[in-house]
């Protein structure tokens, strides 16, 4: 939900009431049906129809926050329990958080393609300094906002600020999709646009993920607020330009949540590890603390000091945090204390 250069939502305001209405209209029951409880349930259905008493997973990003609802739902089904890139459990806020806190998880990663891109021995130098990449980014998505270039084939059909914002955005995900971040803002620097447009979302997956971010919390509904929280984020956060506070289609939503948030406690066996980036763009570390502290001593948790989301476990991690956590799996043995890899 980005909004338009300046910060108006108007337009993000009439998208969201128009796919909120058009969801009611097609989802039919099964789409109130979808949320993060019922998978939880959905999950000890599969449990009980194999016969199996208890259940040991490994959790990532969103499957953070279903495995910690599964483990207090069910506690006693719980064998091995790792949670691996972590959601903030805040029950007053969950989905609403997770959104918000993009604008601290761009922030936290931001710095790690800074120093990458002013690096002399970059593939791709932007500048000669960190700071110098940020500017060029921020001038750059400025300029965009006000002249935009044409893409046929995308959607919309030009590369505009909000475009190269989400592109950065998406790039934080991995240091792998750092240099293509970097052609891009070189490309576009020379008024040029990629020739592969970016797909859009396929419609299963845009539905089932708005179901559940709208059917798990109530969203607030006042639009002069969205309105104020967008403007104060711009000036926060600039890299962000208001998007993670702005309005969405749940503001909208036709149906009451089912279940209330569940609140996630430290009742319960002490079987869960957490894994976690520093710098992660999507699940930021201060999110993955929350979700620490209200495990209390059912958890422990080992962090790294790298940036990346989805699998600090053996994808974007380190030898010192694959070796706690294969030998929590293998033995359910867990670190006495939290653990820091550096």
């Amino acid at each position: 939900p980005w909004p338009a250069p300046g910060g108006d939502i108007t337009r993000n305001v009439t998208t969201g009431r128009r796919i909120a209405d058009t969801c009611a209209r097609n989802g039919g029951e099964l789409l109130r049906t979808i949320s993060t409880v019922n998978e939880a349930r959905d999950i000890d259905s599969v449990r009980r129809a194999l016969g199996e008493r208890k259940l040991s997973a490994w959790g990532v990003s969103y499957g953070t926050y279903v495995g910690s609802v599964y483990a207090q739902l069910f506690p006693e089904h719980t064998d091995r329990w790792v949670l691996d890139s972590n959601d903030d459990p805040n029950p007053e806020r969950v989905e609403r958080g997770w959104l918000a806190n993009y604008a601290v998880g761009v922030e936290d990663t931001f710095p790690d393609f800074a120093a990458w891109a002013s690096a002399p021995d970059s593939p791709v130098r932007l500048a000669e300094t960190p700071d110098g990449v940020r500017r060029r980014v921020l001038e750059l998505a400025a300029r965009l906002d006000a002249k935009p270039l044409p893409w046929p084939g995308a959607n919309p059909p030009e590369l505009n600020g909000n475009a190269l914002r989400q592109s950065m955005l998406d790039a934080l995900y991995s240091r792998d999709d750092f240099e293509s971040l970097a052609r891009l803002i070189v490309d576009a620097d020379a008024g040029k646009v990629p020739a592969d447009p970016p797909a859009d979302p396929p419609q299963d997956a845009a539905a089932v993920s708005l179901a559940t971010i709208c059917n798990d919390v109530d969203w607030p509904t006042s639009l002069p607020g969205y309105a104020r929280d967008v403007a104060a984020s711009r000036k926060s956060h600039p890299l962000t330009a208001g998007m993670p506070v702005n309005v969405t289609p749940c503001a909208f939503w036709h149906d009451e949540p089912r279940d209330k948030p569940v609140r996630i406690t430290d009742q319960g066996p002490s079987n869960v590890l957490l894994v976690q980036n520093k710098r992660d763009v999507a699940t930021p570390y201060s999110g993955a603390r929350g979700l620490r502290r209200a495990y209390g001593d059912r958890a422990r948790m080992v962090s790294v000091d790298a940036m990346g989301h989805g699998a600090a476990y053996v994808e974007n991690g380190s030898a010192c945090a694959d070796r706690r956590v294969t030998e929590f799996l293998l033995t359910g043995e867990r670190p006495k204390r939290d653990v820091l890899c550096r």
